[in-house]
């Protein structure tokens, strides 16, 4: 029988070790939690969640959309009971993290092909092996790693949102809405008029923070501790995570013009399936916890809110995969290895798991002596690796699924003055034919 090692029980791990196991390969899975922590996860379970709970738009005519509707047709295990695990949270994918992992945790475990071994790795296998260690990837194993591809690993911080419980918001000062009234409204919205916003972004910006290690703090754009958002101008959050357009309160709209508009809005989104639970989008911070709840508790809806979950900063980790990787997730320098999920550069909890599956996918062609599958940039998957392993970055930083990496034909770029709807919807029609005819030709 052929066998694998998958290192790391995240997102991209888990995918990759159920779906090897799936098609009969003898796994063994390491995980060093939980006798070693992150600093991070808040369990031992398998593809836990740890920044926000949400995926991303569902709309195959959003990029992210689409890299998840790819990832299920090649047969994501994940992606299949992120769906089952949803909650309500308008156009987005948004899970129940702990139903989830508990979900993924139990599959793993009862798999017959898989071995769950509970230990961290030091030292890299000479087996055929996937690295999807994640962001949080430990120092013996990144020094290890640094040893065999001769780079240094690139360093930035990552945030996490804090948690409030439902029944401790003031909804006589909040309202459910989504932004201009599109799908379902499951967003609970806090308004604050200009004074309530000066006194929350004074507070923001003296607060005492954790201090940060010694390495340089290099931020990703997309998960930006609210504190720096707001260091970079005072009205930097209005256009940002407190942005207040297209959001109206039914209650009291007619009692003011047509127009009128919050001066800022904090949304929250739930966080379980019960709806007790509810995160502040985009309120991802490093503030020391008491300063957080005096920062939270200066919103008018959420004076009297009780925090279950405070924010926390984390170092990441990736490597730098244009000098390492092929666009098939195998290294350059050894056949048997390869590396799936964040620390390959890609961001993004849909990222991680559609990487996964896709290095799963090689090593079981690799194990089986088969040509590897190599996608084009026609697709999402494809751009985001064709993106990683670019060789002429000046810079390489993390990404996660966009347009902006996806080869565009012709009839696209005649499409001008198109909406960003309809050039979605052709870019993600031949996306889908392309992967319908790569898991016909592959896999059938």
């Amino acid at each position: 029988m052929l066998n694998a090692i998958v290192i790391g029980g995240g997102l991209a791990g888990s995918q990759a070790a159920i779906y090897l196991a799936d098609n009969n390969v003898k796994v063994k899975l390491y995980e060093m939690r939980p006798n070693k922590t992150t600093g991070a996860h808040t369990s031992s379970d398998f593809a836990e969640f740890v920044c926000s709970n949400s995926l991303g738009a569902q709309s195959v005519t959003s990029a992210s959309g689409l890299l998840k509707e790819e990832a299920r047709l090649l047969g994501s295990k994940l992606i299949e009971e992120a769906y089952n695990n949803r909650v309500p949270s308008g156009n987005s994918l948004s899970i129940d993290r702990w139903g989830f992992s508990k979900k993924i945790t139990q599959i793993i475990e009862n798999h017959p092909n898989i071995e769950i071994i509970r230990e961290e790795i030091t030292q890299l296998p000479k087996t055929p092996t996937i690295v999807a260690t994640g962001p949080l990837t430990s120092d013996s194993l990144c020094s290890e790693i640094k040893k065999l591809t001769g780079e240094d690993n690139f360093h930035f911080f990552d945030a996490v949102a804090p948690i409030v419980k439902k029944e401790t918001i003031n909804f006589e000062k909040a309202f459910y809405a989504s932004r201009w009234d599109k799908g379902n409204a499951d967003f609970i919205n806090c308004p604050l008029n200009k004074d309530e916003y000066e006194n929350f972004y004074n507070i923001l910006t003296t607060a005492e923070k954790i201090p940060l290690k010694s390495f340089e703090a290099k931020y990703f754009e997309g998960c930006m501790p609210i504190e720096v958002i707001a260091s970079r101008g005072f009205d930097t959050l209005r256009f940002g995570p407190m942005k207040p357009v297209g959001l109206f309160d039914k209650r009291t709209r007619e009692e003011h013009h047509k127009n009128y508009q919050f001066y800022a809005v904090v949304q929250l989104r739930q966080d379980d399936k019960q709806a007790d639970l509810y995160n502040l989008v985009g309120f991802q911070t490093n503030l020391k916890w008491g300063e957080q709840k005096k920062l939270i508790n200066s919103i008018p809806a959420l004076e009297n809110a009780q925090i279950v979950r405070y924010g926390v900063m984390h170092a990441n980790t990736f490597i730098n995969s244009p000098k390492i990787l092929n666009k098939t997730l195998q290294t350059k320098f050894n056949p048997n290895l390869f590396f799936a999920g964040q620390i390959t550069g890609v961001e993004g909890y849909s990222e991680s798991i559609a990487t996964g599956l896709f290095a799963g996918i090689n090593m079981l062609r690799h194990l089986r002596g088969e040509k590897l599958l190599e996608l084009e940039a026609k697709c999402m998957l494809g751009a985001l690796l064709e993106y990683i392993t670019f060789a002429n970055h000046k810079a390489f930083q993390p990404i996660n699924s966009n347009w902006g990496i996806v080869e565009k034909p012709q009839e696209v770029e005649k499409l001008k003055k198109k909406s960003k709807e309809e050039k979605g919807a052709l870019l993600s029609n031949i996306a889908l034919e392309y992967i319908k005819e790569i898991r016909n030709g592959y896999f059938c």
